[in-house]
């Protein structure tokens, strides 16, 4: 059970965005961080991206820089409306993650942040088929999320952090392998690293030719 302060953090956008800019100083900043689970990967202008669990556009409006052919989806109606005032420049869909209203192998680039923390493990498992599908083949699916830290220096960070604002599936996540699960999935893993003290990590995995 998460505290008031996280239906807060949703209600308000600026108490939002502050936790968030807070959050990514271990990295060097919002943007830094918005950007760690893109680098090196072969975007082009014509790439077609999906921004999974967009939010309110935080990530979106540094995808538009890499392509022009970039869709926000999200549950939410109420952060898909600000997404549309804050990333005018993508499209959104709103539909579940886990079933997504999306055609089969139409994106290059499947992107999410910090959004499968809030999952249980059959939620991930139908996610991750479901990303799966809407990828061409050779597609990438790349993500940043949190980690259980390896340096004891985050520890109490992070820790604060998911008791003031975080529910039971963020500790789920800490002790999941989402490598593993990501290759039970058919993905192959191209990259797997860790930042601000093994507290954030990032995934990027390859659909396979089919």
């Amino acid at each position: 059970m998460a505290t008031f302060l996280r239906p807060l953090s949703y209600k308000y956008q600026w108490l939002y965005d502050t936790i968030s800019r807070l959050a990514a100083i271990p990295v060097g900043g919002e943007k830094k961080f918005r950007e760690l689970a893109l680098l090196d990967l072969p975007i082009t202008k014509d790439s077609k991206i999906l921004d999974l669990c967009c939010g309110a556009g935080q990530t979106t409006k540094f995808l538009v820089n890499y392509s022009t052919n970039v869709t926000g989806l999200d549950i939410s109606p109420l952060s898909l409306e600000k997404a549309k005032k804050n990333v005018p420049q993508a499209k959104y869909i709103e539909g579940f993650a886990q079933k997504m209203p999306l055609p089969d192998q139409y994106f290059d680039i499947v992107h999410t942040s910090v959004a499968l923390h809030e999952m249980t493990t059959d939620e991930l498992e139908a996610i991750f088929a479901e990303v799966y599908r809407v990828l061409k083949p050779e597609g990438i699916f790349t993500f940043i999320d949190l980690h259980k830290p390896h340096n004891p220096l985050f520890i109490p960070g992070i820790f604060a952090f998911m008791w003031l604002f975080e529910t039971d599936t963020a500790w789920q996540l800490l002790k999941t392998d989402l490598s593993v699960k990501l290759i039970d999935s058919g993905f192959s893993i191209l990259k797997q690293k860790l930042y601000a003290g093994g507290s954030l990590q990032v995934i990027q995995a390859k659909k396979p030719l089919i």
